[in-house]
């Protein structure tokens, strides 16, 4: 029994003696301090916005062709309806993918942000993670998003330094 005391009371000391270092930074505010993430940002709303209005455009159209089928199709024969609701469900289905190429999951949108957001956003990690193991941080833990820091002591915020290897002052 002594030896058990002696090697837990051991290996409690050795724990204790070796606590971790940590850092807590805030990459959404690194971000937006960045000249080429908000550069990369503003390409990416343009795009988006020139994008949602063809497809705003698109919209108007097939309400209006809609609007025309249900005004008309009282008079049509049922081949030139089945035809005209054809043509409807066609332009539909042609919108719903236009719609999912340009911002569904892998579209378009997220393509080019990958390419224009991932370079700046691997040059923050790279500089949070050299700050880490030149200050001798064993973890680093990001307070934007995904986890929930109720407190942090804001001595623990390592943001500013990250900037400052960034070069950004």
């Amino acid at each position: 029994m002594k030896k058990f005391l002696l090697v837990f009371s051991f290996l409690l000391s050795a724990f204790i003696g070796s606590a971790q270092k940590y850092a807590i930074v805030d990459t959404r505010y690194i971000l937006d301090r960045l000249p080429e993430y908000k550069a990369a940002q503003q390409q990416l709303d343009v795009m988006a916005a020139t994008w949602q209005l063809q497809i705003d455009s698109m919209q108007a159209s097939l309400d209006r062709m809609y609007r025309e089928f249900d005004a008309e199709q009282i008079m049509l024969t049922a081949e030139l309806k089945k035809r005209k609701e054809d043509q409807l469900f066609a332009r539909e289905k042609e919108l719903r993918d236009l719609q999912r190429k340009r911002f569904g999951f892998e579209g378009d949108l997220f393509r080019k942000r990958q390419e224009l957001v991932k370079p700046v956003q691997d040059k923050v990690y790279n500089a949070i993670q050299k700050m880490a193991a030149a200050k001798g941080y064993d973890f680093v833990l990001d307070k934007s998003e995904g986890i929930t820091i109720i407190f942090a002591d804001p001595k623990l915020d390592k943001s500013e330094e990250v900037l400052k290897e960034l070069g950004i002052r």
